[in-house]
Order: structure tokens, then sequence, then C-alpha cells
């Protein structure tokens, strides 16, 4: 049985202990209005009380069971002659691995073949096990929640303490994933600052990772000045928004105060999928469509442009946060009260003026915190820049030329195997820390704002 057989199961099991909850409340009396709780709430009672304990169960056998089979086949391989001068534990893995192989299966022995058989026999028979006892854990909770309901069972109470318990064990997980992640980027980032210098990190005019593995290897110079990174990842998030808060912003303004509401209700969703198109798709149509014509316009004015430059990258990246700006300042202009707007028409201003001494001064706030979020958003940008902007570390302000981002510079340098000892891969978590670093600070920046906004105007 696979997993997703299993899980549809589980699913359907789960549906009828909650069928059964809530047609058991119903039947224990007369009328409904004699429960203390919903009999939606005595079925979700005894749906946790079959779903909790088997998950339990679930989580320690996925824990139990892969000991319980190394043991039997270690137990196994021990016995065996043709184990000779390899460990046990590297038998092992290669039965592992044959199992999962039925190519190099073909070519196995026959004592290995016999292994595989016997791993495959009781991972089957794991199986077979783990649905039975789940279920039968399941159905005995089942058994002892129906003992437990009563026309007078406080049966919401226990539910929600149940699901307020789930919540606070999902958030903790969502800290603790957030806090192992800052870790690990900055255990590997002190490492790689054992090695080289921060001050070189941060203000050197010259970046080239590869360092050398012999003292005569060529082209290994090993330079990690990330100012030509950081100076490209400026440029590009710089272009975007040149084009993305003008249009953003006026596309917002037009929206909430001058398109009617049928044209509203069709326009605002056509922007919004703009935020849903794969970010490998824009990247198509940057380095296939816009930088040939960037390319070919530039050469018709004599100018002298990269087939892989910072404004193709610039122009598409800033096409894709449209809309995270339009989308919020809508918002945020809509949020403005009306009675700003009345008082000024009452003063006499018109539509235009209302707009821009009253409403958009009212917003800024706001509009602000979504330009923050949008910079944040095209500063970890990477499949665009892969394919329209090139890998070269230019430290340029010339928008022609190919030049290079910190996201694009992590992906590189972790492509392939490599060896996390080595300055050239740990530079990737000392990127990747600075990177977190700073757009961390714009989404803090951007939530004060925001929350100014709305102390002020809700």
């Amino acid at each position: 049985m696979n997993t997703f057989s299993f899980i549809c199961i589980f699913l359907i099991v789960l549906s009828g202990a909650y069928i059964f909850g809530h047609r058991y409340a119903l039947s224990s009396v007369k009328n409904s209005t004699e429960l203390h709780s919903l009999p939606s709430y005595h079925g979700f009672y005894v749906a946790i009380w079959f779903a909790f304990p088997a998950l339990i169960v679930l989580v320690f056998w996925y824990f139990i069971e892969p000991i319980i089979i190394k043991s039997i086949l270690l137990e196994s391989i021990r016995t065996t002659a043709f184990l000779g001068s390899t460990t046990p534990d590297l038998l092992l893995n290669d039965i592992k691995n044959l199992a999962t192989n039925s190519f190099a299966l073909k070519s196995a022995s026959a004592v290995k073949l016999e292994l595989v058989n016997r791993y495959l026999e009781l991972k089957s028979l794991g199986i077979y096990l783990k649905i039975v006892i789940l279920f039968s854990i399941g159905m005995l909770g089942i058994f002892i929640a129906r003992k437990k309901l009563s026309p007078k069972m406080r049966a919401r109470q226990s539910v929600e303490r149940v699901f307020t318990l789930v919540l606070g064990v999902c958030s903790i997980i969502a800290i603790l994933t957030t806090i192992g992640i800052v870790l690990s980027l900055l255990f590997e980032s002190i490492r790689f600052f054992n090695k080289v210098s921060p001050a070189e990190f941060l203000f050197g005019l010259h970046w080239s990772p590869q360092t050398a593995l012999r003292s005569d290897q060529i082209g290994a110079s090993g330079a990690f000045g990330a100012v030509p990174i950081f100076a490209g990842t400026l440029l590009i998030t710089l272009i975007a928004m040149i084009v993305a808060i003008p249009i953003g912003l006026l596309s917002a303004i037009y929206m909430a105060e001058y398109a009617s509401p049928k044209f509203r209700n069709w326009i605002k969703p056509t922007l919004e999928i703009l935020a849903g198109v794969p970010t490998v798709v824009y990247g198509f149509f940057a380095a296939l469509t816009v930088a040939p014509v960037i390319r070919g316009f530039g050469e018709s004015m004599g100018l002298s442009v990269a087939s892989e430059s910072a404004l193709a990258a610039g122009l598409v990246m800033g096409v894709m946060i449209i809309p995270f700006i339009s989308s919020l300042s809508d918002d945020i202009i809509n949020a403005v009260p009306q009675s700003l707007r009345d008082g000024s028409y009452a003063m006499g201003a018109t539509k235009s003026e209302t707009i821009k001494k009253v409403v958009l001064p009212a917003a800024l706030p706001g509009i602000a915190g979504s330009i923050l979020l949008a910079v944040s958003r095209a500063i970890g940008e990477t499949m665009i820049v892969v394919m329209a902007a090139g890998l070269a570390a230019k430290l340029t302000a010339n928008p022609l030329e190919a030049v290079t981002t910190v996201t694009v510079q992590i992906v590189t340098l972790l492509v392939g195997d490599q060896e996390f000892d080595s300055p050239k891969t740990l530079a990737a978590f000392a990127l990747g820390l600075v990177l977190f670093v700073v757009t961390l600070i714009l989404n803090i920046v951007a939530l004060i704002i925001v929350r100014k906004y709305r102390e002020k105007y809700d």
C-alpha cells in the first residue's frame, strides 16, 4: 500500500468517526437544544480521539521501524559468508540502494538478492503491521470517546482546547524553523569569516571565489570582495523599482478613485495574475524577448549592449513586482476614510486636488510599506537574473552591461558537488546571511510603517 492510499483510507475512517459522533449526539436526545454543545463538536470530539492516538503511534513507528529492520538485517548479514572485509553498515546501505534500483538489482549476486528480498519483506510486513496497529489504536480511541459522550458533555471546550494546542504547536514549529534557518546561516558564516576577513568580504572590490586546490593552480585567485555583487543587486533592484513604483502606484490610484466598479472588478484580478506567473517564465521572456530588443535598439543608437544586461532583468522584474505595489496600494487608498474626501470636496477642491493633497498623504505610510515589501521581493529574486543578467560580478553602474546579484551567486556557489569546508562554498552562507539581514530590515520597516498607518486611520 502506497502513502496516498493510506492517507485516503485514514481520512475516510476519520470522516466516519466524525459522522458517528455527530449522529450519536443527535440520537441521544429528543431535541438538539438539549445538548450542551453542538452535534458537530461531538463529531469533532470522536474524530480527535481517533486521530491523535493514531498519529502518536505513527510518529513513534516512523522512528522505531528503521531501527528494528536494521537490527534484523544486520543479524542476517553477520551470519552470511558473503560479508568478508565489508562492514555490515556498508553492506546494509548497499542493500537499501539495490532495493530502490531495479536496474542495478539485475547484476547483483545471489546473496545480495536474498538480503534485498529479506529487506523488502520486512518493509512490506512493517506496512501491514503499521496499518493494523494504527487503526486498532484509533478504534480504541473511538470506543473511549463513545463512553464519554453525553448530552451534558462540554464537547466544545474540549475540542477548542485541542485546536488551541495544535495551533500553538504549529506556531512553535514555525518559530523553531526560523531559528534553525538563522542559526544554520550564522554558524556557516562564522566558519567563512574565520577563513576570510569580514572587511575583505564587505568592502572588497573583486569577486572571484575559485579557490586553489594546489599551489601551482592557475585561475583560482580566491578573492571574496562582495561589493560588485551588492552593487549589481542594487542596480537591478533600482531599475525594477523605477518601473514598478510609477506603474503600480498610478494603477492603484486609477482603480481606487477613477475606475468604475465593473471595470475595477475586471482589471484588478487581471493585474494580480502577474503575481502568479512563475518567475522562470519571466526569465524566459526576459532572455528571449526583452534582452534582444534592448540589444538591437542600443546597437541602432550606436551603444554597446551586452546580450545579458541589468536593464533587461530589471525591466522584467519591475513588471513582475507591479501587482505587489498596485494591489496593496489600492487596498490602502480605499481604506482612507470617505469623510476626508468629502471634507476636501466641501472646501471646493477638485478630484485630482483631493487625491494629491488629501488621499495620497493620508495613505502615504501604507504605500511606503508596500514599496518596501516590493523591494525585499526584488532583492530576493533569482531566476530572472540568472537568465537575463548573467553571472559576471562587475562593479558598474551601466545598466547595459551584464551584472550579477547575491541570489544568483548563492545558486552558482552551491551547484554540483561541493566541499563544505572550502571558503568558496561557505561564501554562499555569508551572502545568504547578508541577504537575510537586509530583507529582514526592510520587512520590519514596512511592518512598522503599516502598523502606524493602521493605528492612525482605522
